[in-house]
């Protein structure tokens, strides 16, 4: 949030009506740098609390002054939008938005943080700010920042039907192989650009609660099966073909714009996470297809995401960057989804491709009697049908991260795939050769589903981090044979007490003779030590499984070495392993190998 003289004046204010029934904070200002929650612009937007009053007068009154400073600081052809939202707690909020020129970003927060204020002032009866002097104050920010060659930049790449990308630093046209990119202070002369040097590249985006990851690297398998240069981002790194450029988690815009400026990119696929969306927007303005793999409930309670319904909202922000002829691909066994699909879409025409485990999902059957394209599962047959064809692709057994059609997750993740893949122009037969090429081993997928066999038993290792997740893993555990089951658990403390309770109850289910929970001294995010440990440890009483099953590790690589020293031959070790991962792969193989 910025602090300056705005921030300083809404403190006064409220101290002011700490003794009036209405109540109002200014929770965090942003720079909104792509297709947002709100818009499809670029922008500037606060989050905003407050009690003792209805939210629409608050909105009412924002509006109102964010138009009244739009006119004195001559943004003429700026909008504004509201959200209003109600916090778990009670209290009432709203994501207040405004659009502004892509070069005076920074200033444009500094405007909306001015309109608040004037809000604030005029519902508490308080004396606002003078408004000529928060004039001349804002012209000035805005002139400081203004960069006339970025919007020409930008205006000329869209005339050129180009994409355009920028940040401080940076500025390009184009993606991939085909972008040129320029230092934002020395933008040559328009009229000096070759122009017919600059092309793009097809490019993809992933969103989802659970799979994202999975499915990226799934796709840049049949990318690199169809002999093209994948390019993708993730959770994990940034990658061009068999080069990691970095490690981290790269899922947010700035990870968007490195990969789609690098020169030997062939397409593009982007993992877009919840909070990048929620706090810059998307990374890029055009996308020619993108895929919603599926919405659960996880990281609720930021920005004004409260449910589920918010979540999946969030998510469709994808949509906003399609072009013209792009596809939305979606999980037809997702009711969420469905229904979000089915009351929202209808107002924003875009391609869709269905999927779905089921063939006879009734969703499916009315896409293809409608001529539209959909993935399905027929007779363990994974089948794309679109444009009167339809194509078997494979045998679900024959697909590693299946694990013989056993991680039904994975099928999930298989079939999306497929539809992203054929909305991107690539060949059934290099789909087919990607999906049985990817495989279910640590280096390729690592903390996904990865299945050790050693000393006649199995662990299966995964990143689950939420109750879907965790779900999901559970089903595949109960689908793979096992004489005993263990299962380690662990949960950082920015879940809730219901969502931690949740996933254990997904563990208790699965009946297992051992549960192991870890400690987790890193993540415990403002919990008292050892509190998350309990509610996991009451869960798993309330269930009945007595006290005797439960194991108390003091992390991650001593919950492993537990679970690996009472393994037997035919036991089924189920590892939650959401830190050390490393370590653990070093662990689980050194006893492969002995």
């Amino acid at each position: 949030m910025n602090a300056g003289y705005v921030s300083r004046v809404m403190k006064k204010l409220i101290n002011t009506s700490a003794d009036n029934a209405m109540q109002f904070t200014l929770d965090d200002s942003r720079r909104l740098t792509g297709p947002n929650i709100l818009s499809d612009q670029s922008g500037a937007i606060i989050d905003v609390l407050f009690s003792g009053i209805n939210h629409d007068i608050v909105i009412n009154t924002w509006m109102r002054q964010a138009r009244r400073y739009f006119n004195a600081v001559q943004w003429h052809a700026e909008s504004c939008f509201a959200r209003p939202f109600r916090n778990p707690d009670g209290t009432s909020g709203a994501s207040l938005a405004i659009t502004a020129p892509l070069d005076v970003l920074y200033a444009a927060t500094e405007v909306n943080e001015a309109a608040w204020a004037a809000v604030t002032a005029e519902l508490t009866l308080c004396e606002a700010p003078d408004f000529s002097l928060q004039i001349q104050r804002l012209q000035q920010l805005i002139a400081d920042e203004a960069n006339p060659a970025l919007l020409q930049l930008q205006s000329a790449t869209e005339q050129h039907s180009l994409p355009f990308l920028s940040d401080d630093d940076e500025a390009s046209a184009g993606y991939g192989r085909g972008a040129q990119t320029w230092a934002v202070n020395s933008i040559p002369d328009i009229e000096t650009i070759d122009w017919s040097s600059i092309s793009t590249i097809p490019l993809a985006l992933i969103t989802g609660t659970n799979g994202k990851s999975t499915s990226v690297r799934l796709a840049a398998s049949v990318i690199q099966a169809a002999g093209k240069n994948a390019g993708s981002t993730s959770t994990d790194f940034i990658k061009v073909g068999e080069q990691v450029l970095d490690a981290g988690d790269y899922s947010g815009p700035g990870g968007a714009r490195t990969l789609l400026r690098h020169p030997d990119v062939d397409i593009a696929i982007l993992e877009v996470a919840r909070g990048g969306i929620l706090r810059r927007g998307l990374g890029v303005q055009h996308c020619d297809a993108a895929l919603i793999t599926n919405v659960a409930s996880d990281h609720l309670g930021e920005y004004g995401i409260n449910s589920v319904p918010d979540l999946i909202e969030t998510k469709f922000v994808v949509r906003r960057a399609l072009n013209k002829k792009g596809t939305l691909v979606l999980n037809a066994d997702d009711a969420g989804i469905v229904d979000y699909a089915g009351h929202q879409l209808l107002r924003h025409a875009c391609k869709l491709c269905w999927f779905s485990e089921a063939w006879d999902n009734p969703l499916i059957q009315t896409q293809l009697a409608n001529g539209g394209q959909a993935v399905a599962v027929k007779n363990q047959q994974l089948v794309l049908v679109g444009a009167g064809q339809t194509v078997e692709i494979a045998d679900l057994t024959d697909i590693p991260i299946t694990l013989n059609g056993a991680a039904r997750h994975n099928v999930q993740n298989c079939l999306g795939v497929v539809g992203l893949c054929n909305a991107l122009g690539i060949d059934p037969q290099a789909i087919t050769n990607g999906l049985l090429a990817f495989s279910n081993a640590p280096d390729a997928n690592p903390g996904r589903g990865n299945l050790f066999s050693f000393n006649g038993c199995q662990a299966l290792v995964d990143f689950a981090h939420n109750e879907h997740g965790y779900s999901a893993m559970a089903q595949t555990v109960l689908n793979l044979p096992a004489k005993r089951r263990l299962v380690m658990l662990a949960q950082a403390g920015d879940r809730s007490d219901a969502d931690i309770s949740a996933m254990t109850a997904v563990a208790c289910r699965l009946q297992p003779e051992k549960i192991v929970i870890c400690s987790l001294q890193d993540y415990l995010r403002g919990r008292p030590e050892g509190e998350v440990e309990t509610v996991i440890r009451e869960e798993v009483l309330r269930h009945d499984l007595g006290i005797d099953v439960i194991h108390q590790a003091a992390s991650t690589l001593d919950g492993v070495k537990y679970a690996l020293e009472w393994a037997q031959p035919g036991d089924l070790l189920f590892l939650q392993v959401l830190t050390d991962r490393e370590q653990v792969f070093e662990q689980i193989n050194n006893l492969s190998a002995s």
